[in-house]
């Protein structure tokens, strides 16, 4: 991943971490919590590919796992949030836009339902039988419906800040600047001529095919005698 992808994602990162760990797991509201990290996880991938958003989101999963109060296994929603980030990826543009909010509206429904089957799946293989005392079947209607409500004020800013990111115009100046060194230097070593002597490398030829016209000019000289 690029630096700048890597700043962006990590400040993201924490900033939706301290806003689910203060604020909305604080609200107490019946069913599921409703998660802002894995709304930036798939803003993130939705620009990134499938590739950053699985790396983004098993970064952002194991902060989770890892930020107190921790009361599961570590590296459990790493795992989630990375199998989910790469399947959101998969759903980033071709060109890079969308032409309506009913993809990633798609995307998030899916994302959240995907997101507690798989986190109750891996609890259940590790011995967590919290789900089914709290009910599968209402965590998966209030994950859906808080993260539903939540995307409009998430996905699209963090998206907009990602795009932001990639069509940095500092990085599109160092690296036009890069290619045009790179250029110059194989132009001057394929020529043996240096850019900044042109002028005197041009003289120079002046000079060796005027000798050459003069030699060419005697023998021919020689040859009508």
């Amino acid at each position: 991943m690029r630096v700048n992808r890597i700043l962006l994602s990590t400040s993201l990162v924490v900033v939706a971490l301290v806003l689910q760990v203060s604020v909305l797991s604080r609200l107490h509201l019946p069913g599921a919590v409703p998660d802002v990290l894995l709304l930036t996880v798939l803003g993130l991938a939705m620009v990134y590919g499938h590739v950053g958003g699985a790396l983004v989101g098993f970064g952002a999963g194991l902060l989770a796992d890892l930020a107190p109060p921790a009361d599961h296994a570590a590296g459990r929603y790493a795992l989630v949030l990375c199998v989910i980030g790469y399947l959101a990826g998969l759903a980033k543009p071709e060109n890079g836009r969308l032409k309506s909010a009913t993809g990633p509206m798609v995307v998030v429904v899916v994302a959240a339902l995907g997101t507690t089957l798989l986190y109750a799946g891996v609890g259940a293989l590790v011995g967590d039988t919290a789900a089914r005392h709290v009910g599968l079947g209402s965590l998966l209607f209030t994950a859906a419906l808080y993260d539903l409500l939540l995307a409009p004020f998430v996905v699209p800013g963090i998206m907009a800040l990602a795009r932001r990111a990639e069509n940095d115009p500092l990085a599109e100046t160092n690296s036009a600047a890069k290619a045009a060194d790179i250029s110059s230097g194989w132009l001057s070593s394929g020529t043996g001529l240096k850019i900044g002597g042109q002028r005197g490398g041009l003289g120079s030829l002046k000079t060796k095919a005027r000798t050459r016209t003069a030699r060419v000019g005697r023998i021919k000289g020689v040859k009508r005698l």
